[in-house]
């Protein structure tokens, strides 16, 4: 394994390359998953156009870094002009939306380029100016790791202050493979601080600006994460030790699987739009070959060859077997990314109550199909179910089905 990341190749990002470009012409920027409707979401729809500008400026891969710096400079600019004029509103909301662009304009640099470097530099700086005018307490977290740090935000509800020793429930929020920290809380209507939990949207190892500051991702930093970031979080006068969970959303899934399996202090585990296929095959091979590029930077690996030695470490075996506390597991009928079968297979081998609720006909992404549109909204479903363990409400271990109808059938898992 090497630590420097330029020069990644890859097989099938090298000879399909054309390909890649010509689907993007076809079928445009979101060819391999919703980003940009990820992206939008935090902000609102005040954002819609630019994403819509996005949509209409990226017709090759090439493309896609400067359409959104475009963007995220313009904001910016937006965004000192209200400052100046004392508009503390119109320049919080631009902020935000230059953080967002920014941070999208990182993805498909997969080495610590100055280029990666401005922009990440840029990101914070644009999302700190955010935190100073937001409409709660949000301030820059440094997880002590390794002899370097976890980069992450911490959020407090409305009308919470740091160090008022008010013992809020908290959830580590992880992103998935292609998010970041900053599009982990809304700009507005959050779902966890409108429930008043307090939330930490941390990057762990091999994410977004963790790989920037070197910190590679694998299973035993992921495990030695979970802990270093526990122990953060129940130091803090603010938060109730008791009363902390984890959340991971697409490779999320997988991370914060493991993050529960070493760390027992965690209350409960909620996880959505799922990666838990052991070795990953599906998602580094036969998907968009970009992923398997980025996990390669995200793990430091050049050589494509080590790299798939690697990935046969990227497994829940022999680890979910430890979890202990409630799990949740949110996933797509249809997933593309990781077959619906390993879930399925996650959720019987787990010793702990446990929930799986399927959405009929939904890709990775969960959500815009009937069944989540007429049944229960995921997102807010894992936000009310969080809520509910902090609370101590027990719930009945089973499998849920979600059919187009947004009927739910439900099978009780045998204890």
């Amino acid at each position: 394994m090497t630590q420097a990341h330029a020069g990644i190749v890859t097989r099938r990002c090298t000879e399909q390359r054309w390909l890649i470009d010509n689907i993007i012409r076809s079928v445009g920027i979101d060819w391999d998953q919703p980003r940009t409707v990820s992206y939008n979401t935090p902000c609102g729809p005040e954002a819609n156009a630019d994403f819509a500008g996005i949509r209409e400026r990226v017709k090759k891969y090439a493309d896609i870094s400067p359409a959104f710096e475009n963007v995220a400079r313009r904001r910016a600019t937006k965004a000192r002009a209200a400052e100046d004029a004392g508009e503390v509103v119109t320049a919080r909301n631009n902020y935000f939306y230059a953080a967002i662009h920014y941070a999208a304009s990182q993805w498909p640099h997969d080495e610590n380029s100055s280029k990666n470097l401005t922009l990440n530099a840029a990101k914070r700086d644009c999302y700190s100016r955010y935190a100073q005018h937001a409409d709660h307490h949000v301030e820059a977290a440094w997880v002590p790791f390794q002899g370097k740090a976890l980069p992450g935000w911490l959020h407090l509800p409305p009308g919470h202050q740091p160090g008022d020793r008010s013992k809020l429930p908290a959830v580590w929020s992880i992103p998935g493979m292609d998010g970041f920290k900053e599009a982990n809380v809304a700009l507005y209507g959050d779902r966890w601080l409108a429930r008043g939990i307090a939330v930490l949207a941390l990057e762990g190892p091999g994410q977004y600006e963790s790989a920037v500051n070197g910190i590679p991702v694998s299973v035993p930093n992921w495990a030695e994460a979970a802990t270093a970031v526990m122990d953060w979080m129940a130091a803090r006068p603010e938060l109730d030790p008791r009363r902390i969970a984890v959340t991971g959303n697409s490779f999320g899934s997988f991370f914060g699987t493991l993050v529960a399996a070493h760390e027992p202090r965690f209350c409960a585990c909620a996880v959505a739009s799922t990666c838990l296929e052991p070795g990953c095959h599906t998602i580094f091979e036969e998907a968009s070959p970009t992923f398997k590029r980025r996990f390669m930077y995200m793990s430091g690996y050049t050589d494509e060859h080590a790299f798939d030695d690697f990935c046969k470490t990227l497994t829940w075996e022999g680890h979910a077997e430890k979890i202990r506390v409630p799990y949740l597991c949110v996933a797509g009928e249809a997933d593309e990314l990781s077959p619906l079968e390993h879930a399925e297979r996650l959720l019987q081998t787990l010793q702990c109550p446990r929930q799986l609720v399927v959405y009929q006909d939904s890709r990775h992404s969960v959500g815009n199909v009937p069944s989540a549109n007429l049944g229960p909204h995921p997102q807010t479903l894992v936000a009310d179910w969080i809520q509910a363990r902090f609370y101590g409400k027990p719930f009945a271990p089973e499998r849920w089905f979600v059919d187009a109808s947004g009927h739910i059938e439900k099978t009780p898992y045998e204890r």
